[in-house]
């Protein structure tokens, strides 16, 4: 029996979908350092992990995986090339918790734009304080976006509906939705914003994109909130920020640093601040999130593995694909992508006999995916020869 290993507390119907498709799948609550995931990857062919847990190259190189399920929308976590040229389909949830996120964004801007945790704090300690001192609504405020992807461009719809005006600013073209206003640069957006919030992806260029210079170009008694990634962030400058009174409020749910599992002591620079909200990367788990996530990254999985399909891979070229005619075996190959491939391909099928019945194939970059059905039983030795091949990466027969 084939074995996945899911970890960081996947939602329960992951496992029932893999369970139901013939795995045996072991699910841990916590994360694996390096050497811990090395060792419990021993004989196993899929795995799952949420946003802490690594996948090294020497992780890859030390396993025999079919593909890697981040059951979250970042990749960052992984190493994507390397995985790829071993072979290695990686899939994620782009859409799946985009409204959690959004919603807990809104309430967020929404409490700390009526200070709600300063004066929660304040009963909690016996003391009453009815002032409308440093309350806003959010009706009429600017609203500024770093990054329109998926959570940017329905947060900026949302916002919208609530009266707020929305810019943005992103390094890629983006089409703005509604009324919202695309700033030509990140200083000319924090000029204009009573609010900003964080929304880009985890790529390495994007470390360290928000600091003390950042902070200083806000507005006075401007919001700052970010639930995307953790290394993006100074937050001592942010500390410093709230503390001088220049910033109004934050609302925080990534860190640089961590904890791998349920209970650990947390450490950050803002802990202790007045209307500052800090949540433990939340921003995505709503029980209905997390059980969108399991359901569709556990069917990439269990697709990929049936099919060979790989529809909204991150790191291979992605085909949609029926299931093979009753009676066929199909073929796939991931191979570089360079001239000559499927004609040295086409060729081993022709000198083994085999009869093709369906071919495609899908480009990416460097690299290339060839998927091939073939009548019947597939000739002894066609998938030996085609492994021999310098340009194959991976190939793989899958029975109808």
């Amino acid at each position: 029996m084939p074995r996945a290993l899911l970890l960081e507390n996947i939602h329960p119907l992951a496992t029932t979908l893999l369970e139901e498709s013939g795995y045996d799948v072991t699910s841990l609550k916590g994360a694996l350092d390096e050497s811990e995931l090395i060792e419990a990857l021993d004989g196993v062919s899929l795995l799952g992990i949420r946003s802490k847990t690594q996948v090294t190259d020497a992780v890859l190189a030390a396993s025999h995986l079919d593909a890697v399920g981040a059951f979250c929308i970042g990749t960052n976590q992984i190493e994507l090339a390397a995985a790829a040229q071993r072979g290695v389909a990686v899939f994620n949830a782009p859409f799946s918790n985009t409204r959690s996120v959004v919603e807990l964004v809104l309430g967020e801007i929404i409490a700390l734009s009526r200070r709600l945790t300063v004066q929660n704090s304040a009963l909690h300690k016996g003391t009453w304080n009815k002032s409308a001192s440093g309350a806003h609504e959010v009706r009429g405020r600017t609203l500024g976006i770093v990054g329109y992807g998926n959570i940017g461009t329905q947060l900026s719809v949302v916002a919208e509906a609530l009266g707020m005006r929305v810019v943005f600013y992103d390094t890629a073209e983006k089409l703005a939705l509604g009324n919202a206003h695309r700033m030509p640069s990140l200083d000319a957006l924090l000029e204009e914003s009573d609010v900003v919030t964080l929304h880009v992806d985890g790529r390495p260029g994007n470390a360290g994109m928000f600091g003390a210079a950042q902070f200083a170009s806000m507005r006075p008694g401007a919001l700052f909130l970010n639930l995307s990634r953790g290394f993006l962030v100074d937050y001592a400058a942010l500390r410093a920020r709230i503390e001088d009174g220049s910033l109004a409020g934050a609302a925080v749910d990534v860190f640089p640093t961590e904890p791998k599992a349920q209970g650990e002591a947390f450490e950050s620079d803002l802990r202790g601040l007045p209307n500052v909200i800090l949540t433990p990367h939340v921003g995505g788990s709503t029980e209905e999130a997390q059980h969108d996530i399991g359901q569709f990254v556990a069917g990439k999985l269990r697709d990929y593995q049936e099919l060979g399909a790989t529809y909204l891979s991150v790191n291979v070229p992605g085909l949609v694909l029926d299931r093979p005619r009753e009676g066929s075996q199909r073929v796939t190959l991931l191979h570089q992508n360079v001239p000559g491939v499927m004609a040295q391909l086409n060729e081993v099928l022709s000198q083994h006999g085999a009869n093709v019945e369906y071919q495609v194939l899908g480009t990416w970059g460097q690299f290339g995916y060839a998927v091939t059905d073939v009548s019947g039983t597939l000739p002894e030795g066609v998938v030996e020869t085609i492994s021999k091949e310098s340009t194959t990466i991976r190939a793989r027969v899958l029975d109808a």
